[in-house]
This record gives structure tokens, sequence and C-alpha cells, in this order.
């Protein structure tokens, strides 16, 4: 799922463990969502969106095919 993520972090001037901390989970967490390796649970993605201040749509789009096309 394409991401924002480091985007985001970067604009705060936040590294990614200081972010990781923050929303409690581990810098590796934060390393493979921004690498694109790994999706982050619901409640991780709404984490990150009150985080920093933003809707999830802002922060991930997950690239969906059309259902029934």
């Amino acid at each position: 799922m394409k991401n924002e993520i480091a985007t985001y972090r970067e604009q705060e001037g936040l590294s990614q463990g200081e972010l990781a901390a923050a929303v409690g989970v581990s810098r590796q967490t934060i390393n493979a969502v921004e690498r694109e390796r790994y999706d982050p649970s619901l409640a991780l993605a709404f984490t990150l969106a009150a985080y920093f201040d933003c809707r999830v749509e802002a922060l991930f789009d997950p690239d969906l095919e059309p259902v029934g096309e």
C-alpha cells in the first residue's frame, strides 16, 4: 500500500524511532510501513493519522482494483 508516512514524518523533523515511540510501535514497524513492505493495522493507520492530525486517506493510498469489473 502506497503511503506518505515518510513525507509527514520528515516534515515534522522526526526520526523513525521518534515516530515509533510516539505511536507505540517499533522503529522496524515504521520502517517497514514506509518502505511499503508491511500494511499497518487499521488501528495503527488511525493512530498515525491522529498523530499527524490528518485523515487516513491523506497518509495511505490502498491502490485497490475495482470490484466486479
